[in-house]
């Protein structure tokens, strides 16, 4: 089975220039947890997901870099975890969304795509034909048709 004969074809995505707060609006509006980052020709240019918003607001130690001759301490958190959240909502996407997104064509094979999924350990993989967004696939998706005959 291809891609592009289980995928979801009503991708929800941001646009690249969108805020975090567009992006937290349509999680809660359509219950996800994450979606691309598409610029205006429809181009994946980034993926969001609720990791990125966790590892915002989350709560960061000091961090002491030892080296030979010097040691270094890189300052944590000193502003409240609702400041944190406060000014996360007016940051554009692209300031925390992993530049690097794993993709899949649309004509990638379902087992090739369970692979990719489970070795690196992502829930989502926006499809892409000709270097558009076309769809995407979770890893509900891949369970539900490799097992729906089996059932």
């Amino acid at each position: 089975m291809k891609a592009h004969e289980f995928m979801v074809r009503q991708v929800y995505k941001v646009k690249e220039y969108d805020t975090v707060r567009t992006f937290i609006e349509k999680c809660i509006e359509h219950r996800i947890s994450g979606m691309p980052v598409i610029n205006d020709r429809n181009e994946i240019v980034a993926y969001l997901s609720d990791g990125d918003i966790m590892r915002y607001i989350g709560k960061h130690d000091d961090l002491i870099v030892d080296s030979f001759f010097q040691v270094n301490v890189i300052k944590g958190d000193e502003d409240e975890f609702e400041e944190r959240t406060r000014r996360l909502l007016n940051l554009n996407v692209m300031a925390i969304a992993k530049k690097k997104v794993i993709t899949v064509p649309w004509d990638e094979d379902i087992e090739r795509i369970a692979a990719i999924l489970g070795k690196k350990q992502i829930k989502k993989v926006p499809v892409e034909r000709n270097r558009v967004l076309v769809g995407i696939i979770s890893r509900g998706d891949v369970i539900r048709h490799s097992f729906k005959s089996l059932l």
